[in-house]
């Protein structure tokens, strides 16, 4: 009885081992097939290229040889093939030799209907039926142009974001978020398994700051009893601890001054020596050691910045799968510097002081860890990366910060390289640049910052105010519009930023942003409302499209440069995932959008001339709308199905 119950056993495992393996097997061909799908005129004519070229030279050539690019507008065809790389091969004129690989493709492959040959270029007409096949490759995709994530698909980690708890979300934090948030939706399009992390930064002098101004002008005030945010509340008394510092700083360099000390060493002293930032620094070090009046106030202080944080992100449409808090990471970095530094990674300076040695490198000297004990960033930034590693196998680290951290990144990527980390030396900063104001910089401690809440609501605002002045709330309840005002004016907000290549300094002007026409996110979203309305209309009229379009489908020029730019999506998708480019997709977005408008203006999708035509054009209707909704998603950016 045993023994049968054991043959069963092994037989049962065998049998869940062989579903198992079919189930991965099938994942992955359907990952290679979605990415296949997306190229399949190209590589149907690369593969007919290698054929003729071994057929009529006697050589092999490899896919790379092959060179396909859109056909410069005022030539016939659509494709062209440079002959230059086969030259060496035929021993021929270009002319000659293009006309020879011409003659082969139009007998051999079906997906070539005719050509031309104008000296070393080759330009291939592609037959008709093949744009239909590709339209209807297209239609059965869902996620066209996107590869599919499996277990086995490498784990990227995306870190963004990275508040202080002593002031509310800004502009700056919104370019950050943003540009993070897209660019992971961008690597899971790519086929990565994606990890979103935050470091809130909740430790520190400047935290330190926010809570002794409210002790000291606070009366006990609570975001309850202001009735603002919390992170307003903090940021407030933050703004409050400068104007009172600096009113000190004034008061003792006048002092200093005439006792005689120049301007710059008064000025110096001063910063040193006045009241208020001597009480944070002993505030700061109490912390440090555990105070326990301090610690409470501290963690009430930042409970209230965090449901602020939480409001705000949620409004964005922004979220993160691990959060991790400077005040947990630094003990670990600390504990990491000292495993560095008995391996003889890092040295110890006469003051107690440790730093790494850099000059190998080409950089200089970093300290670690200060005299008194203290931490930097560095070394905070250390002990996340462990804190990570441990929680997570990743294959690949990007931090999403500001440009003014180029250096940092770069020594921080030697340094995790030198204390094991595998991804430590290939390490991504996504350096982006400043968001700039008409009036110039934004600066916390003055409070002239502008505000992500408030930003948030006036786009809103905005958005109402324009869609109601163009007429486009007709026949809809106050529920609607309140929901498309929303969706419209953070599109436009959200597209405004991540259509500016993410390395340049922007400056940011919102009245350019809310426009109906143009490079702007409400004219992509219009576009799509456009289409899903016709499609309405075709439904309403009782017309059924077919699941897959005949062989013999009507099709006119314009409507294959349409699906020739669909089929474009896949492109864009690999590029942006491999530089890093929301902006690639936002560029995308907008050509497609333009290529739809310009042939939505020349022909009529539901008063066509005929059945078939009609078909056709909302086939090709539909899935510009698919890719329009997939491309926008990809940058966070949500369409309306009415506008």
């Amino acid at each position: 009885m045993v023994a049968y119950f054991n043959i069963y056993c092994v037989k049962l495992t065998l049998f869940l081992y062989i579903l198992l393996t079919l189930q991965m097997i099938n994942i992955y061909m359907c990952n290679i097939n979605r990415q296949d799908k997306s190229m399949n005129i190209e590589k149907e004519i690369s593969s007919s290229v290698i054929s003729a070229v071994k057929e009529l030279y006697g050589q092999e050539v490899s896919e790379k040889m092959v060179q396909l690019q859109k056909t410069k507008p005022g030539f016939e065809g659509n494709l062209t093939l440079v002959v230059f790389p086969f030259l060496k091969m035929s021993h021929k004129k270009p002319q000659d030799t293009a006309q020879e690989i011409g003659e082969k493709l139009v007998g051999g492959c079906k997906a070539v209907a005719a050509f031309n040959a104008v000296g070393g270029f080759l330009n291939l007409v592609i037959a008709p039926e093949a744009w239909t096949e590709l339209l209807d490759t297209i239609d059965s995709d869902p996620r066209y142009g996107e590869k599919a994530v499996t277990p086995e698909s490498p784990l990227v980690m995306v870190e963004y974001s990275s508040p202080n708890t002593n002031k509310p979300l800004h502009l700056g934090h919104v370019r950050n978020n943003l540009l993070g948030w897209s660019l992971a939706k961008i690597l899971e399009a790519n086929g990565n398994r994606v990890v979103k992390t935050n470091i809130v930064n909740d430790r520190g002098i400047h935290i330190m700051k926010s809570m002794l101004a409210w002790m000291k002008w606070g009366n006990g005030c609570t975001p309850e009893s202001t009735g603002k945010k919390g992170d307003h509340l903090i940021g407030d008394f933050y703004v409050l601890f400068d104007k009172h510092y600096k009113e000190e700083c004034a008061e003792l360099e006048k002092k200093y001054v005439a006792e005689g000390m120049g301007e710059e060493e008064a000025k110096k002293k001063a910063e040193q020596e006045a009241p208020l930032i001597k009480e944070a620094h002993h505030m700061l070090v109490k912390w440090e050691a555990g105070d326990k009046d301090i610690r409470d106030l501290w963690a009430k202080m930042n409970s209230w910045v965090y449901a602020g944080f939480d409001e705000t992100y949620k409004a964005l449409g922004v979220s993160f799968d691990k959060i991790y808090y400077e005040s947990n990471t630094y003990l670990v970095g600390k504990r990491k510097v000292m495993e560095g530094l008995d391996k003889g990674l890092f040295y110890k300076k006469e003051d107690g002081s440790i730093w790494a040695d850099l000059t190998n490198d080409g950089l200089d000297q970093k300290l670690l860890i200060r005299a008194d004990g203290t931490t930097v960033y560095m070394t905070q930034d250390i002990g996340t990366a462990e804190m990570r590693f441990a929680d997570y196998p990743i294959d690949k680290m990007i931090y999403v910060v500001g440009n003014e951290q180029n250096y940092h990144f770069q020594v921080l990527s030697i340094l995790l390289d030198r204390l094991g980390f595998k991804w430590g030396k290939d390490l991504v900063h996504f350096s982006y640049g400043m968001v700039e104001l008409p009036n110039g910089k934004m600066k916390s401690r003055e409070g002239t910052v502008v505000d992500a809440d408030d930003l948030m609501a006036e786009m809103i605002k905005d958005a109402r105010q324009t869609s109601d002045e163009l007429g486009k709330f007709k026949d809809m309840s106050e529920e609607e519009r309140q929901e498309i005002s929303r969706i419209v004016g953070l599109g436009a907000l959200k597209y405004f930023i991540l259509k500016v290549d993410a390395r340049k300094n922007m400056l940011f002007n919102p009245e350019e942003s809310i426009d109906f026409n143009g490079n702007t996110g409400p004219f992509i979203q219009y576009t799509y409302a456009r289409i899903r309305s016709i499609m309405r209309k075709a439904t309403a009229e009782g017309i059924e499209i077919p699941a897959t379009l005949s062989a013999n489908a009507p099709i006119n020029e314009k409507e294959i440069d349409l699906i020739q730019k669909m089929n474009d999506f896949a492109t864009a998708v690999a590029d942006a995932g491999n530089n890093y480019n929301p902006a690639g997709i936002a560029n995308y977005c907008y050509e497609l959008t333009k290529e739809f408008n310009q042939f939505y203006h020349d022909y009529s999708i539901l008063n066509a001339e005929s059945e078939a035509e009609k078909i056709t054009r909302l086939v090709l209707a539909a899935n510009v709308a698919k890719i329009l909704k997939n491309g926008m998603a990809l940058l966070g950016i949500e369409v309306p199905e009415r506008m």
